[in-house]
């Protein structure tokens, strides 16, 4: 029997070190990283440009749950020759100007991103099959509002109804608005598009993946029905892309935007949307898109809905037809 005052520090037997890597204090010199733009992600895989160079990269271990989506101004290292089968690192991703978001049933917990560093937001709804809804459009127009991102109205199928009556309900807020139809002429969407990165959002079926093909001639999107019992689309685009609008030239010669470092600009379309929750937005950014009532506005009980017999835009004398619709318009967006 061994007695333990005979034992000394060598018979005592030691765990090994989990890892025989030894701790350092030294970083990765990431100062000579590439700046690039994502212009998809797929299943852990993003593609992103810079300059002309198309490379495949993967997210660095050091940016955890951090999520890259489309339109992200990233750095990345590693093999940036574009060729089959090289695979860089994106290393950090630059601060967000702003970033279209919704969430899962207006659970602000469950927000989902789904682009960011967009400069036009293209609300696209067809004037038939399916149906337009006011609905979807209001709460496209918060989440604009809400990340100062410019939003319009681009209404396809054309030929087939007559939206005159719908679109009116939009036309104080000064939103510009395009009819569009098979065929038809696409120059004052391309002129609108110019030198901007516009993303496309809507229903499935209403034509998104369409427009895109006739804007970007390699562009190549499927595109789906609608089916007759439900009125839905079915989806075609299983995730967001951005691509490079073609160079475009007017008539008139203008198809160069002076002062832009990208005349050409970019178009991202996007899978249809089923649900928009917006519990993630803050309705003042909302009410600050609409200035003129700010004024009125400073007078309003506490935790005013703005839609209440005590708000004061029911007792502000400023109004004419034109704010009396804008009024209506910015308590139908608060509503949604």
């Amino acid at each position: 029997m061994v007695n333990n005052r005979d034992l000394d520090e060598e018979d005592v037997r030691s765990r090994p070190p989990r890892s025989s890597r030894p701790r350092t204090k030294d970083r990765p010199d990431y100062s000579q990283a590439e700046q690039a733009m994502v212009v998809a992600v797929d299943r852990g895989r993003a593609t992103c440009v810079f300059g002309d160079v198309i490379v495949t990269a993967m997210k660095a271990r050091e940016l955890g749950k951090k999520s890259v989506v489309v339109g992200d101004q990233v750095r990345i290292v590693g093999d940036l020759s574009g060729n089959v089968g090289s695979l860089a690192r994106i290393v950090s991703v630059m601060p967000r100007t702003n970033a279209l978001t919704r969430t899962v049933d207006n659970n602000p917990s469950e927000e989902r991103m789904i682009v960011a560093n967009v400069d036009q937001l293209a609300i696209v709804i067809a004037a038939a099959n399916p149906e337009p809804r006011h609905g979807f459009v209001d709460r496209a127009l918060v989440v604009a509002f809400d990340q100062g991102i410019r939003p319009l109205i681009f209404l396809t199928k054309r030929d087939l109804a007559d939206a005159a009556d719908f679109l009116s309900m939009y036309r104080d807020l000064n939103i510009p608005t395009f009819e569009i139809q098979r065929g038809g002429d696409l120059g004052p969407v391309r002129q609108v598009l110019m030198g901007k990165r516009t993303v496309l959002l809507g229903h499935s079926g209403v034509g998104k993946s369409t427009l895109v093909n006739a804007l970007v001639e390699s562009a190549d999107r499927m595109t789906g029905i609608v089916n007759d019992v439900t009125g839905r689309g079915r989806h075609t685009s299983s995730s967001a892309i951005a691509l490079k609008l073609d160079r475009w030239v007017n008539a008139d010669g203008l198809g160069e935007v002076a002062g832009t470092h990208d005349p050409t600009g970019w178009i991202i379309d996007t899978p249809g949307v089923r649900s928009f929750g917006l519990g993630h937005i803050e309705i003042q950014r909302v009410i600050s898109a609409f200035p003129e009532f700010a004024t009125a506005l400073e007078h309003c009980p506490r935790n005013c809905s703005h839609d209440e017999e005590s708000c004061a835009l029911n007792h502000w004398e400023g109004f004419d037809d034109s704010t009396k619709s804008r009024l209506e318009s910015l308590r139908r967006l608060l509503k949604s």
